[in-house]
């Protein structure tokens, strides 16, 4: 059964070190999600309707709210994974642009190739989670260090973004998708189907999703579990409510089905998670515990043309 060897859980999201050998169903996160193997056998994902490979040399690349999958191979082994969900916001106050991580294409494919660097970086990051969970280098220095070379690697960062006029035109996306998408964000909204969202918005079931998915690239279903999975990651992190009334508070008629809800979708089941937050004491950190990209260590500073100091010296 897939485990999680250890959580770090702050404003950059988390970052979560997974011993995986089954499945995860599709799903979605508001997250720009990086996938990255440290160790064990080469595996793969489905992105999209892509199926991507995850090696010692390609990471897996997922934007915010694209659509997912674990795709275990029972005939080899378990795969040790170093998985990003990095906030939109945490981003940006790095780069004003790199906000822009919360939209659909941030990533222009779902793989890529990484350096010598950056895969020093995905072991260093590891290795501090492992042997000293609580260390403050993790937020500080190794999180935003490997953040600043994936982007700078696999994104065309100098050109997001849009001018206020194109910022303007922009289309807005449907408004009954919109309201759709309010509703399902309130406080009632995990109880609600995509059956009566449709009937709220006066179209068919097939109308709608159609036209949700063109909104946001999941579907009503996958974007509500979506949401469900960040409140219950939030609640089991922040309070000392027991798994079952939260289970009952997101929807759910059993904790057990509470608890496969959330294995399926974060690999662990709920009480595991707590248990390895509340064992290492993490608390979600601040702005001011994260260093910005120019008081980082010379080696982690973006240089002026915009490459990766150490990336430049290994990748010749």
């Amino acid at each position: 059964m897939s485990d999680a060897l250890e959580i770090a859980y702050g404003d950059f999201g988390r970052v979560a070190l997974l011993d995986m050998d089954r499945g995860l169903v599709r799903h979605a996160h508001p997250h720009c999600h990086v996938l990255l193997k440290v160790e064990g056998d080469d595996t793969q994902f489905l992105v999209g309707d892509r199926v991507v490979s995850l090696t010692d040399h390609q990471a897996v690349l997922v934007n915010a709210w694209e659509t997912h999958a674990y795709v275990h191979d029972p005939r080899r082994e378990a795969s040790m994974i170093l998985a990003l969900y990095i906030e939109p916001a945490w981003l940006g106050a790095f780069r004003h642009n790199w906000s822009a991580s919360a939209a659909p294409g941030f990533f222009h494919e779902p793989a890529g190739l990484i350096t010598p660097a950056i895969r020093g970086l995905v072991r260093d990051l590891a290795a501090e989670m492992v042997y000293a969970p609580g260390s403050p280098r993790i937020r500080s220095e190794l999180l935003p260090g490997l953040m600043i070379a994936l982007i700078e690697r696999f994104t065309k960062w100098r050109e997001i973004g849009m001018s206020l006029r194109e910022a303007g035109r922009r289309p807005r996306g449907d408004w009954r998708v919109q309201r759709a998408i309010a509703r399902m964000r309130g406080e009632d909204g995990l109880g609600l189907s995509a059956e009566a969202l449709a009937r709220d918005a006066g179209l068919s079931r097939a109308h709608f999703y159609r036209l949700f998915e063109q909104a946001t690239g999941a579907s009503p279903h996958v974007f509500l579990n979506a949401i469900r999975v960040e409140r219950a990651v939030e609640a089991i992190v922040s309070s000392d409510e027991s798994l079952a009334d939260l289970g009952t508070k997101l929807g759910f008629a059993a904790p057990a089905h509470f608890s496969r809800f959330f294995r399926d979708h974060v690999s662990v089941p709920p009480s595991v998670f707590r248990s390895i937050v509340r064992l290492r004491g993490l608390i979600p950190s601040t702005a001011a515990q994260v260093r910005t990209p120019s008081l980082l260590p010379h080696d982690l500073r973006p240089s002026p043309d915009g490459a990766h100091p150490q990336a430049r010296k290994d990748d010749g």
